[in-house]
């Protein structure tokens, strides 16, 4: 019975650990690439604008339309009284039944089909420039909880190695090493890890909140979390490279300049529409009167044709030439926009490695060496305790710069890609 018992014991113990693994969902930990396409099929606010360019491209056929031709029924001189004491109401009728069709002239439909698609083409690049800006929001979410989460590393690693540091403190004053009151000084300094460690997990649920959000995903935080690189790349294309690559890919720029050319379309559409239309008719007539024998049967076609002699539609020829114009400015406006976001992104970025290269290959080593030699000092009774706390101190300092600078670079990174119009900074 003693052996059997804990065999017992450790193969229940090990049920339920698998029962509680299979009740308790898991973690979803997803990739940056992974959570830029579950935003792009389930973001509520970029599908709402992508069924605006559907409703756009649904347009077009309407534009494309012929005008419905028109048909008509008369009768006329029924009797209704009698005639001489005979009451035929019908044998004097008059009938006659009638066709006319619109017929529009200088390519009206075409150039209707023709604005109708360049605003599609305008819809659909408004559609990539929100979805552009949606992107920068989804990647500065995701460099949040990337940053709060190294943040949350750092303090965590200080704290226990402090929590050492308070053990030998504490064996030395046993020892009669150190006073009283330096103890209480070391054990006081530890609130500061832990209010660290509180602000990162804050930070860290903050960013995946707005994560969620953005995915329209109702996961508990508890159950999400992101991963990918946490650091820099100290190399960079040129700034002309970028200013080209902004110019071929940027959305609201290619939306300005497909603006300009439908206004020209709408200039030709308007200038059309000044130009008269013949409204085209024929209709056959049944004369039941008799007052005419040879012609109680007939056929007839005319040809309507307004004089537009006052309105020649010269109100909106005038109007769409200045809006030519106009969307030229716009163009210019946005080109120029394009070159201030690259420039201004393009030096942010510059500045953050520029900060970044003298951490990464010399100052965190030597805020490491500096705390452990410090540290060891301390330990064996070398050093006191304020030259301990101020190496500590600068440590925390630097590892934390560290990361905060890597952080604002990756955001940079994002302005960049930003003011690209693409992703060329991961």
């Amino acid at each position: 019975m003693t052996q059997l018992f804990p065999s017992w014991s450790a193969s229940a113990a090990a049920t339920l650990l698998v029962i509680a693994a299979a009740l308790c969902p898991a973690q979803q930990v997803l990739t940056w690439d992974q959570v830029k396409s579950r935003f792009e099929s389930a973001n509520p606010e970029l599908k709402a604008d992508a069924l605006s360019v559907d409703e756009m491209r649904a347009a077009e056929t309407t534009a494309f339309l012929r005008p419905n031709p028109q048909i008509n029924f008369t009768a006329d001189g029924t009797q209704i009284a009698p005639n001489n004491g005979v009451w035929q109401p019908l044998s004097g009728t008059f009938y006659q039944s009638g066709f006319t069709y619109l017929h529009e002239r200088d390519h009206k439909r075409e150039l209707r089909q023709q604005s109708a698609q360049e605003g599609t083409r305008i819809a659909a690049s408004q559609h990539e420039d929100l979805k552009r800006v949606l992107e920068f929001e989804l990647r500065t979410a995701f460099v949040a909880t990337l940053q709060a989460k190294a943040v949350l590393a750092l303090a965590q690693a200080d704290l226990d190695y402090y929590d050492k540091i308070i053990e030998i403190s504490r064996s030395r004053f046993k020892a009669g090493d150190i006073s009283h009151i330096d103890l209480d000084r070391i054990e006081l300094l530890r609130v500061q890890y832990e209010v660290e460690i509180q602000s990162a997990i804050v930070n860290q649920r903050t960013a995946k909140i707005q994560l969620l959000q953005l995915l329209n995903d109702r996961t508990p935080v508890e159950q999400f979390d992101v991963t990918g690189p946490f650091d820099f790349s100290s190399s960079l294309k040129s700034l002309a490279d970028f200013r080209q690559i902004a110019l071929d890919a940027r959305p609201d720029l290619q939306a300005a300049l497909q603006a300009a050319q439908q206004a020209v379309t709408n200039h030709k559409l308007a200038v059309a529409n000044g130009s008269t239309d013949p409204t085209f008719g024929s209709w056959y007539t049944y004369n039941g009167s008799f007052n005419n024998p040879y012609s109680n049967q007939t056929l007839g076609l005319s040809i309507n044709v307004p004089l537009r002699i006052f309105d020649r539609n010269q109100g909106e020829k005038q109007r769409t030439l200045i809006d030519i114009d106009r969307n030229q400015q716009i163009t210019e406006a946005a080109r120029a926009q394009v070159f201030s976001d690259v420039d201004s992104a393009y030096v942010q970025v510059e500045s953050s490695i520029a900060l970044l290269k003298p951490y990464k290959v010399q100052y965190r080593d030597q805020a490491t060496r500096v705390r452990d030699t410090v540290t060891y000092a301390y330990e064996h009774g070398g050093a006191s305790v304020m030259d301990f706390l101020n190496a500590q101190s600068d440590y925390r300092t630097v590892q934390l710069a560290y990361l905060q600078l890597i952080g604002s670079y990756l955001t940079a990174a994002g302005q960049l890609n930003l003011a690209v119009g693409r992703e060329v900074i991961q």
